[in-house]
């Protein structure tokens, strides 16, 4: 009797243990399916790995962002992104405007322009970058843009920059056309504004504010909102309960909290540069401006053979820099073979039985504009929303297609938003059954210039979340990112929305969705490789190409 109490008891320790085992496997394999996504290796912008572990990074103290709960995974990402944009700018004290660069006076050379090129061949370009004084810069920082262009064949692409931190840098081109095709260079901002760009992200992520209106009978109040607010005053706290992204407003002074009716952006801070930093931003003079040749600008370049054109095209598949060209006013991606969409029918039929979801900023909403003005079917229906607010919703009844739009969460720049409207995209995601008959496109980087990076990593962080849970149901939804694209830029733009600030995001957006199982659509190079000047709002063959490549995706040729 003994020993068979003795073995019921070994068993039940045994089991007890076995049971224990088994939920901390599952803890673990929770907490990694939660961060499946990450990766302990990320690639920089020049497709180079870089190890994850990283020590040291400094954190912006805005918001308290550097007391935030993160996992160890989701820590190491952030401290592995910021580090690899941590812009190379010198610390050389105050610069004289007339010692800094000035694109008037540099100029580039074609390093191998007497060569004989192929198409998939590597051109090779050497800027160098001089001061207002006609001297050589000895150090680097500068934010240059370069693309090769045929303005004949309305053919484009862009080149990647590198910087060796003396003044000069080189810029690397893929050949992807035949025929005569010229290199442009542009010096966006010198690195003395950048210094000042920088310093404005971590000193000054207030200068653009927000405010809301507060509402009881015939009482009104409007107080300032933001991501958070300084002093000691009474706060009403509108943080997302289920992303725990950071909203908050002042506290009315009669009115309760629960008052509030709408929020709008409030406006832009004023004098926020010193005579001297001011010098840094002038148009006509070292704002995306022309930096000239020295020598010829333009190579010519010759078809490749027959032969050497299948096993060219399975380098382009790679993953090699760019993305893609405009050829004929037509993008052409690297990786896929993307369909025209030149008749409403060709867009009715890929949408036909469709739910399309289109959430973020007012880039991703010309897409709701775009397919509303030229599918005559595709009805747009009346819900009294604000204009160019949302949110949007259109109809095509006979082919069962419903379309809708819908803004993004604070910090949002419209005029007026209506409380019950800020909805947060990840929210939103979490709402969604998806299935194979499911579409959504997101747009989420503007209106996040003016923050901290950390701000920006948080909000793709939940969006991501809810993106990996949404395929994770529902695997055969299609889900598509359009990045930031480059925009016009004056001396007050520039301090707020600089080309600058947008690139640093487009890069934490392509690395936090590199592996995720969402397709891209590459606003940035197709807004920097194409002839037009550049906009917040791209011109229409722009968008159209945009809209090509993502109905290409929902819609793919058969192979």
């Amino acid at each position: 009797m003994w020993i068979s109490l003795f073995k019921l008891r070994l068993f039940c320790c045994l089991f007890l243990v076995l049971m224990v085992v088994v939920l901390v496997i599952n803890v673990t394999q929770v907490e990694y399916l939660d961060h499946e996504t990450f990766s302990a290796t990320f690639i920089d912008n020049s497709g180079q790995f870089v190890s994850s572990q990283v020590t040291g990074t400094s954190r912006n103290s805005y918001c308290d962002y550097e007391h935030q709960t993160l996992s160890s995974w989701e820590r190491m990402e952030e401290d592995s992104l910021l580090t690899d944009l941590q812009w190379q700018v010198p610390h050389v004290g105050p610069v004289p405007f007339l010692k800094s660069s000035d694109p008037s006076s540099s100029y580039f050379v074609i390093l191998n322009s007497a060569a004989f090129f192929k198409v998939g061949s590597q051109l090779e370009v050497l800027v160098h970058v001089h001061d207002f004084q006609g001297k050589p810069k000895k150090y680097g920082g500068d934010y240059l843009q370069a693309r090769i262009h045929s303005p004949k064949l309305q053919a484009g692409a862009v080149g990647r920059v590198v910087d060796y931190q003396n003044g000069f840098y080189k810029v690397f081109f893929t050949l992807l056309w035949p025929g005569k095709v010229k290199v442009s260079i542009s010096l966006v901002h010198p690195s003395e504004g950048i210094r000042v760009l920088q310093h404005l992200q971590e000193e000054k992520p207030d200068r653009v504010y927000f405010k809301s209106l507060f509402r009881s009978g015939r009482i009104s109040e409007t107080t300032e909102c933001n991501v958070c607010l300084p002093g000691s005053l009474p706060l009403c706290n509108f943080t997302d309960l289920y992303t725990g992204e950071p909203w908050f407003c002042f506290k009315p002074k009669k009115l309760p909290c629960s008052s509030r009716i709408n929020h709008f952006k409030g406006g832009y801070l004023k004098g926020l540069l010193t005579a001297s930093e001011s010098a840094f931003f002038q148009s006509g003079v070292n704002i995306k401006m022309p930096i000239n040749s020295s020598g010829p600008d333009w190579v010519t370049v010759m078809p490749r053979r027959i032969k050497e054109t299948n096993s060219r095209e399975l380098s382009q598949n790679s993953g090699t820099f760019p993305s893609g060209y405009y050829y004929k006013d037509q993008w052409r991606p690297r990786k896929l073979k993307m369909r025209q969409f030149n008749d409403p029918d060709n867009i009715t039929d890929c949408l036909q039985r469709k739910l399309v979801y289109l959430f973020g900023d007012s880039t991703i909403r010309q897409w709701f504009e775009y397919l509303t003005t030229f599918v005559p079917d595709l009805v747009e229906f009346n819900l009294g929303s604000p204009k160019n607010v949302g949110p949007f919703l259109a109809v095509d009844q006979k082919h069962n297609i419903l379309l809708k739009y819908r803004c993004h969460g604070p910090p949002i720049r419209f005029t007026t938003v209506f409380s019950n409207e800020l909805h947060y995209v990840a929210n939103e995601l979490n709402g969604i059954v998806g299935g194979k008959n499911t579409v959504v496109a997101i747009a989420v980087w503007s209106h996040f210039s003016t923050f901290p990076l950390e701000v920006y990593i948080r909000r793709l962080r939940n969006i991501r979340r809810a993106v990996v849970q949404l395929l994770d149901r529902s695997p055969k939804t299609v889900i598509v990112i359009r990045t930031a694209n480059a925009q016009e830029l004056g001396p007050e733009v520039s301090l707020f929305n600089s080309d600058w600030y947008n690139f640093q995001l487009d890069s934490i957006l392509r690395k936090m969705f590199s592996g995720v199982g969402v397709y891209l659509v590459d606003a940035w190079e197709m807004t920097l490789a194409h002839y037009l000047p550049h906009k917040l709002h791209p011109d229409e063959v722009i968008v159209k190409n945009q809209l090509d490549m993502f109905l290409s995706f929902v819609c793919p040729l058969e192979t």
